[in-house]
Parts: structure tokens; C-alpha cells; sequence
């Protein structure tokens, strides 16, 4: 039996570049994959809730025998409280995102990772660069009152 304190280890584990390796890279790497899809779709969720809060509220407002609210801007503070959350939340799953696939990338993987050094990158990290574009347009136009 081995002594782990005694034993000299230079890396983590040991890296074979077997098939069912490659496989478990492969389940990995789709496993970032989904967990960025989640991230997106509760992201626009919350966006677009805040964004509907703010909308519904807004209109509620002009309708005839409506009493007048004792907060009236509470609703565009937690519509932009929302939109801004969705917003966060998707620049902070970017950035784990890219974290990810640099890890799974680089260093020790890249004997089972694939053909290519960099990689290959799918549609969901320009699908979630553009949602922040959109979130942005959502927050300012409630901020500024330009919807």
C-alpha cells in the first residue's frame, strides 16, 4: 500500500488517451454545454419577468377605476432589480463558461480533448453575448422610460 503524503505525484491524475477517456471529455464537455444553456434560459426569464412587471404595472395604472397606488414605483424598481439580476447572471455565466472550456482545453486534456489546440465553440456563447446586449437595452429603456 501506497503512502499519498511519501509518494511523489506530478500532476493530479494520470491522462490516457483511450476512447472511453475521450468519451468522458466528450460528456464533459457537454456537460458545460447545458449548464451555460440553464444559465441563459433563467437569465432571459428573468429579463424578460422584469421587464413584463414593469409593462403590466405601467398600464394597470391608466386603466379607468383603478385606485392609485401607495408605491408607485415599486414595480419599476423590481422590474429593473429583475432585468438587472438576468443581466449579472449572464456575465457571470460567461465568464464560467469560458472558464470551463479553457480548463477542459488546456493543459493535461488536451491528449483526449480533439483534433484542434483552441477548440471549437458553439452558437451559445454569441447567443448569450447578445442577450446581454438585449438585457442592457431592456434595462435602460425602463431606467429612461423610453418603451
Amino acid at each position: 500500500m501506497t503512502n499519498p503524503s511519501t509518494d511523489i505525484i506530478p500532476g493530479r491524475f494520470d491522462v490516457r488517451a483511450t476512447a472511453s477517456d475521450h468519451f468522458s471529455w466528450i460528456r464533459t464537455r457537454l456537460s458545460v454545454e447545458r449548464t451555460m444553456m440553464s444559465w441563459v434560459r433563467t437569465a432571459v426569464s428573468l429579463i424578460g419577468f422584469g421587464f413584463t412587471i414593469v409593462q403590466f404595472f405601467e398600464r394597470m395604472q391608466d386603466l379607468p377605476g383603478i385606485a392609485p397606488a401607495h408605491f408607485p414605483n415599486a414595480p419599476r424598481y423590481l422590474g429593473l432589480t429583475l432585468i438587472l439580476c438576468g443581466i449579472a447572471s449572464l456575465v457571470i455565466s460567461v465568464w464560467e463558461y469560458r472558464w470551463g472550456l479553457r480548463y477542459l482545453w488546456g493543459g493535461e486534456f488536451s491528449v483526449v480533448a480533439g483534433f484542434t489546440k483552441e477548440g471549437k465553440q458553439t452558437p451559445l456563447f454569441a447567443v448569450a453575448i447578445a442577450l446581454i446586449f438585449v438585457g442592457l437595452f431592456a434595462f435602460f429603456s425602463v431606467l429612461f422610460r423610453l418603451v
